[in-house]
């Protein structure tokens, strides 16, 4: 009996952090499976390796033997790719920006342990929800509950000024009467988002955090009342739990940089739903990648050379969301399905006067289901000289820094409206129409055209319009990374 080709943790059905105690109730439960199926543990040769993995497994010294040699011989489960703008740094007497593009993806040859999703649903019912809103996002919601596995467990919170659990956290073979319940949903009131936020995380702690995939998505048409502090320091709380957030926003009148702020703490998702029609398309897309998550609480860590200032941080994949760039360990979020992990950096130089060798070093740490947790370690040599040959940079770099810069241009024009500096972000719209004409992206070049009219002639954005350029420049992201990577 080869009991050293075995993964003892798998043999048992449990995984690498499990206690003690749990890997011996896991052990009677398969001992009790077996004589009920009349299979003697005694004799058995099958189960005699199950007793072998208990035996191993619930000796602490034997145990951490074990452990070590799974580290030694494990496949690794990702793989770290870093592309640089130059290793060659020419020394200015002005700032000049450099660029690092990290890509986190699972190894070709890695095993993934699937974890069940343990998913919240909090649903807006004020009364702007009436009508096709609410309708469609019943009818979306009772298909998500088809899609879900067995195993899944899933609540529903419907929320106005007051919040009611319409699904209780139940595993979906458990929920009988779901579609029925998401049926009775109806439109009334204010809208109180953290009364929904409450208490879908409360559904959400009725299973053990550790043996499922977290998720709270929030659906929701307008802004909160009052409580946008309280959302916010729960969603910081919750992060430290493993539990993410993702945010769509339904129509104009909801507050998109709150919603940012909202999922920052878990680096979730914040999304602009145009119209009711799509809910169910924006649903299934987020809910098949939290299905697939290979890696969790990804976060990069390193030490900034003096001369350099971190002036941007972004994720392109899987989905488009600003990073914290104030900080030297920066969350980077969870890596899901086979859609790998990609974030852009931007440093701005300013270089001492004289030639020098620069290493900055770089470490990966992620949380992988049912496993050891991986580091992933790279070091950034580059090299300042007096003169230095600047070659083309890599076309990802440079697609994903142009799309950036689309961006922020964006962004640089919202806020000069929000500010009253009208002249200058209508200019600066004018030449964001330009720029989209020039990446090929027909609709938001228009959409910036008319907006830059409108803050001639109204000294206003319209919401519609600053939505969806701000989203719409995200969307970029994912389809300019993804396709490559596929290429």
């Amino acid at each position: 009996m080869n009991n050293a080709a075995q993964d003892y943790y798998q043999l048992l059905g449990v995984d690498r952090h499990t206690s003690t105690e749990m890997i011996a109730i896991a052990f009677a439960a398969k001992r009790s499976a077996a004589i009920q199926q009349n299979i003697d543990p005694e004799t058995d040769a099958a189960f005699q390796q199950i007793v072998y993995a208990y035996e191993v497994l619930s000796d602490p010294q034997r145990r951490d033997f074990y452990d070590s040699l799974l580290v030694e011989t494990a496949v690794p489960t990702l793989q770290l790719n870093v592309t640089i703008s130059n290793k060659h740094i020419p020394i200015l007497d002005t700032p000049q920006l450099f660029y690092l593009l990290i890509e986190i993806r699972p190894h070709a040859l890695a095993k993934k342990q699937q974890l069940p999703l343990n998913l919240c649903l909090v649903i807006d019912r004020s009364t702007s929800m009436r009508g096709e809103r609410l309708e469609r996002m019943r009818t979306a919601v009772q298909l998500v509950y088809e899609k879900l596995a067995p195993g899944d467990v899933l609540s529903v919170i419907s929320f106005s000024d007051r919040a009611e659990v319409v699904l209780p956290a139940r595993a979906i073979n458990e929920q009988e009467e779901a579609r029925a319940k998401i049926a009775t949903i109806q439109a009334s009131g204010g809208t109180e988002i953290f009364q929904g936020l409450a208490a879908g995380v409360q559904q959400m702690h009725q299973v053990a955090l550790d043996n499922y995939t977290n998720h709270l998505i929030l659906l929701t048409d307008g802004h909160t009342y009052g409580d946008e502090v309280e959302c916010l320091q729960l969603a910081q709380t919750v992060a430290q739990e493993n539990i993410n957030f993702t945010a769509f926003g339904l129509g104009t009148d909801w507050n998109d940089q709150f919603l940012d702020a909202l999922v920052a703490p878990s680096k979730g998702q914040s999304s602009y739903i145009d119209q009711p029609q799509t809910i169910l398309a924006f649903l299934e897309e987020r809910i098949s990648g939290l299905g697939a998550v290979y890696a969790r609480d990804v976060c990069l860590h390193t030490k900034w050379p003096g001369f350099t200032t971190l002036q941007d941080a972004f994720k392109l994949t899987p989905f488009a969301q600003p990073l914290e760039a104030n900080r030297s360990d920066i969350p980077l979020g969870n890596i899901e399905g086979h859609v790998p992990l990609t974030c852009l950096f931007v440093l701005q130089l300013l270089t001492p006067p004289f030639p020098t060798r620069v290493k900055i070093p770089l470490r990966i740490t992620a949380e992988i289901p049912g496993q050891a947790n991986q580091t992933l370690q790279e070091t950034i040599k580059l090299q300042l000289l007096t003169t230095a040959a600047q070659p083309k940079p890599p076309p990802a770099l440079i697609k994903a820094a142009r799309l950036l810069n689309l961006y922020q241009l964006n962004a640089k024009a919202l806020q000069e409206a929000e500010s009253g500096q009208l002249a200058l972000a209508a200019q600066r719209m004018r030449h964001l129409t330009t720029r989209y004409i020039e990446a090929g992206q027909a609709q938001l070049a228009q959409q910036a055209s008319l907006e830059a009219n409108r803050l001639e002639q109204t000294e206003a954005l319209s919401a519609a319009g600053r939505k969806r350029l701000k989203y719409g420049t995200r969307m970029l992201f994912n389809q300019t990374v993804i396709f490559e990577q596929d290429d």
